[in-house]
């Protein structure tokens, strides 16, 4: 594997593909240009707008930093004017010195307050504006259409979701800690300079030492800390893939070699790491060595100073008790300088997210559906998933009220396509799709969403019971209305058989009852559903002979008074279908009855009579040579 590839696999939703007509993002962002991204004003002025509802707490937070650093300044001058007896409200000497306690005192006490409510605040603020993202980025993701979720690698949305946001709390908590941080250094410089001149200027002259330092430290501990993480990922990756496909590795005997492999990688990944510990622990001596270095210089000539009278003893006291603290806000400054810059990075991530354009929104003059007649017309729809490549060209087609049409052709030919545009789950397309007279473009999506009921050939089950995975569509739903449907379609007699029946919690994808029982499950919720129109997209392929033939007959029930489409592999299942559409290369190459086609000599009659049970076991060439 690749560094490239690895990049690309942790990278946190980077190079998103977005669909037709949408804004692309910017470039894939590796980790080095993450390292290296400067301040967008594009996201600190969307991010600000997620601000806005708490700016006044955020203002307090931001008061009570200023508060706190003010103390932290407070203390040593507070050691200074009662050593040197300066404080003098309740007279001098022993008196002073009780001043000096009371006073000192008082400072701690608004300086634990303070910073209590600092942290308090901004903690509220981050985790009210992490749930906010969160839920904003969700509410789109729900609504962004299927063309772009079609693109886009679950994984990278969930690292947006969860990853990026985090980074943008982290910000927040961070740029509070920056600004105290720096109000405290500028604090520090002025009152050195203003306690002393000389020792402040002697003080100050060590810092452009520590910033070259930092200059000449910071690309290579950068490509240490990069080099780490790549490593990281590589072992990751290697130790997931051996994961999923153990029963691979096991059933080839390549224990011992995936061993060797991940040894190898492992031990990169252990150099690196060690490497970019060693190149991170340069600065702390670095810095303590200035340190000492600044405390020598007060001693030594400060020393001094206090012997010739120049000084007082608490001035250099003093002194001593800020240069301790220094360095310290420079060392955090760089530090939240980097957290800045994975935030930039992370910001852009998830605003491209809730900057994709939602293609299928309502109309102004959208209408609702409301019971209407399941009649479906597609009047020369030409569509493709890409633009220049389309899968469907242009169809005609009428299906009236009531009328079960199977659409049945090779893998590929665009059936499913079809059931989805009839969904209006995508836009992209030429030409007018309409049900009961209305054209889809000018429908209110969740009044459509009531007259259709899917099921797939891979239903997806939720981890709930299964009594709300069955009105998952219809939450008003009685026991009685679920139980009886799932009566209907033969599913009540294994949900009876489980422990807790109906309130039997399902595993994730229902991964705790077979494909045939998740299948059942999919249609008791179509049942439940009870909308006109009916889409069952090769929904009986994962059905025993014997499931199907009960499945079969609970179809007769569930097709009254529905217009339904199917869609099926199997030559056997359409044959009680109206109508039967025989699709070919994204085309209708003939439609009719089951009769009215083998009569007809056509395709479907020809490949009926080569006795395939299924259009997937139909060869290419077979078609080629009919047509």
């Amino acid at each position: 594997m690749n560094q490239k590839t690895t990049l690309q696999m942790n990278r946190s939703l980077s190079g998103l593909e977005l669909p037709p007509g949408a804004v692309s993002p910017p470039a894939e962002i590796t980790e080095e240009e993450m390292f290296s991204t400067t301040f967008n004003e594009t996201v600190i002025r969307q991010f600000i707008r997620f601000m806005a509802p708490y700016k006044l707490v955020v203002a307090a937070s931001f008061l009570a930093v200023l508060v706190f650093t003010v103390t932290q300044l407070s203390i040593p001058i507070l050691v200074q004017m009662t050593l040197d007896q300066k404080i003098t409200f309740l007279g001098t000497g022993l008196d002073s010195l009780k001043a000096g306690v009371m006073l000192f005192a008082l400072a701690i006490t608004i300086n634990f307050a303070s910073h209590f409510f600092m942290e308090f605040l901004v903690s509220r603020v981050a985790q009210r504006l992490l749930f906010d993202l969160r839920r904003a980025m969700y509410e789109h993701l729900q609504r962004i259409s299927l063309s772009f979720m079609d693109k886009t690698e679950v994984g990278r949305l969930m690292s947006r979701l969860q990853g990026d946001v985090g980074a943008l709390q982290e910000f927040l908590e961070t740029s509070v800690h920056a600004f105290g941080d720096l109000v405290l250094l500028i604090g520090i410089i002025v009152v050195l300079l203003w306690m002393d001149p000389r020792l402040g200027a002697m003080t100050l002259a060590l810092l452009p030492i520590l910033l070259l330092i930092r200059y000449f430290w910071l690309p290579i501990a950068r490509k240490a800390f990069v080099k780490a993480r790549i490593t990281s990922s590589i072992v990751t990756a290697t130790m997931c893939e051996n994961i999923r496909g153990v029963k691979i590795v096991q059933g080839m005997i390549r224990e011992p070699v995936n061993y060797t492999l991940y040894e190898e990688k492992a031990n990169d990944h252990f150099k690196s790491t060690v490497r970019a510990a060693k190149i991170a622990q340069l600065m702390l001596p670095t810095v303590d060595t200035l340190t000492g270095l600044a405390m020598a210089i007060i001693v030594i000539v400060g020393g001094g100073l206090v012997l010739e009278g120049q000084l007082t003893a608490g001035v250099m006291i003093a002194y001593i008790l800020f240069v301790q603290r220094f360095f310290d806000p420079i060392r955090a400054l760089t530090m939240h300088y980097n957290v800045f810059q994975r935030a930039m990075a992370s910001g852009e991530r998830i605003f491209e997210v809730l900057d994709v354009s939602i293609d299928i929104q309502n109309v102004s003059d959208a209408v609702d559906l409301k019971q209407v007649k399941g009649s479906i017309e597609f009047k020369n729809v030409t569509f493709g998933y890409h633009p220049g490549q389309p899968v469907l060209e242009q169809i005609n087609l009428e299906i009236k009220e009531g009328e079960t049409v199977a659409l049945v052709g090779p893998t590929g030919c665009g059936k499913t396509s079809m059931a989805s545009l009839v969904h209006h789950f995508y836009d992209s397309y030429s030409g007018t799709i309409s049900i009961a007279g209305h054209d889809l473009r000018k429908v209110k999506q969740e009044s459509l969403g009531k007259q259709i009921a899917m099921v797939l050939q891979e239903p997806y089950l939720f981890s709930e019971s299964i009594f709300n995975n069955i009105r998952y569509s219809s939450t008003e739903a009685t026991f009685n209305d679920v139980e009886e449907a799932a009566k209907t379609v033969g599913a009540h007699d294994f949900i009876s058989r489980l422990p807790k029946g109906y309130d039997t919690l399902l595993e994730e994808r229902g991964s705790n009852l077979s494909i045939g029982q998740r299948q059942l499950l999919a249609f008791a919720r179509a049942l439940v559903a009870d909308a006109p129109i009916l889409i069952l997209d090769e929904a009986t392929a994962s059905i025993d002979s014997e499931s199907e033939l009960m499945l079969q007959q609970a179809l007769d029930q569930l097709l009254k008074n529905r217009t339904a489409i199917i869609i099926a592999h199997r030559l056997a299942t359409v044959r009680k279908a109206d109508q039967i559409v025989v699709m070919q290369e994204g085309r209708i190459a003939e439609k009719g009855t089951h009769q009215e086609l083998l009569a007809s000599g056509g395709l479907f009659a020809s490949l009926h009579s080569l006795n395939f049970a299924s259009f997937d076991d139909i060869p290419d060439k077979t078609y080629v040579k009919i047509l």
